[in-house]
């Protein structure tokens, strides 16, 4: 009796995986959805609609992309996350939901590692610490010290509480001992506004919001907090260049599954990705956008999140971050 169970058991495997060798065989028969956590514009939907194009001429199947923005990004992670796990509904997901929501929120409707399967790591974007001229500094150094001699009399902006800009600057501040405070707006533009009049004196944002600014003199760009200079202000220097190499801050977009996707449809997924962002197109396109390209495969990928989800959880818990 215990042979012919372990043997049905045997078969049964056998047979599922031959089931998924065959979908995978004719994977895919119709159009690719790209779910989208924020609305038409920034680096997210901006990272989907670059990969949209270019996966459907190498996939052979038409990939839209649709934005389902609402409740910090929850609406379409668990629509995401319930979704048939068949290879046509997919995330692009960002970093600043997908390790920063876990943090932030109590009850999470979706878990980042349990729930997802990840295909690639497709963008990431860096951040400008910016300063108003009225700051007596030329370089990270000296800004350093100045806060540090200065504590709680500079006023650093954000585009509100819980945002990437609230959360990285307070990663600045326990990286630096430095201790500023957070005056929180609603998005980039009031706080952009407040920044230039010199109301409050810091900014650590992304490169669109503060590159025409700091081109034109009107503020200071001390640092890129990614691995690279920025091509739209090369003599800004990198943290690690300016003599702070222990802090980073990258934006990131990544492509996932639901869990239970067959890995053959990862697999042919992650291939399919690879071969698009290759495309010289592409990163043109990535350029003029102010995006940077970086491919990263699924292992990669999900070592990436499983690395920051503690990191972030003790820096929102530690300086006491919530959406409120």
């Amino acid at each position: 009796m215990r042979t012919f169970s372990i043997t049905s058991k045997s078969l049964i495997l056998g047979l599922m995986a031959m089931m998924n060798i065959v979908f995978a065989q004719s994977y895919p028969d119709r159009p690719i959805v790209l779910v989208v956590p924020n609305p038409p514009g920034g680096l997210v939907d901006t990272s989907a609609r670059l990969l949209s194009e270019p996966l459907t001429r190498v996939i052979g199947q038409p990939v839209v992309v649709d934005n389902k923005p609402g409740a910090s990004g929850n609406t379409a992670y668990q629509y995401v996350a319930k979704a048939k796990p068949d290879g046509y509904t997919l995330l692009i997901s960002y970093s600043g939901y997908h390790v920063g929501n876990p943090a932030l929120m109590d009850k999470l409707p979706w878990d980042p590692i349990k729930d997802y399967s990840p295909i690639a790591l497709l963008t990431v974007s860096t951040n400008v610490i910016a300063v108003h001229p009225s700051v007596p500094v030329n370089n990270l150094k000296e800004f350093i010290s100045y806060a540090k001699a200065n504590p709680g009399k500079l006023n650093y902006a954000s585009q509100g509480n819980g945002s990437v800009s609230h959360i990285g600057t307070e990663m600045f501040k326990q990286t630096t001992g430095v201790d500023m405070v957070h005056v929180p707006y609603k998005g980039s533009g009031p706080a952009i506004q407040d920044v230039l009049a010199g109301q409050v004196q810091v900014f650590i944002s992304t490169p669109p919001s503060l590159m025409q600014h700091i081109q034109s003199g009107k503020l200071k760009g001390l640092a890129v907090t990614g691995k690279n200079r920025h091509p739209g202000m090369p003599n800004v220097p990198t943290t690690a260049e300016a003599g702070l190499p222990s802090f980073q801050l990258e934006s990131w977009v990544g492509l996932f599954a639901p869990a239970g996707t067959p890995a053959p449809v990862v697999a042919k997924l992650t291939e399919s990705v690879k071969k698009s962002l290759a495309l010289p197109e592409v990163k043109e396109r990535a350029d003029a956008a102010g995006v940077e390209l970086r491919y990263q495969n699924p292992a990669a990928t999900e070592a990436l999140v499983k690395k920051e989800l503690p990191y972030w959880n003790k820096v929102i818990k530690s300086a006491n971050i919530t959406l409120d």
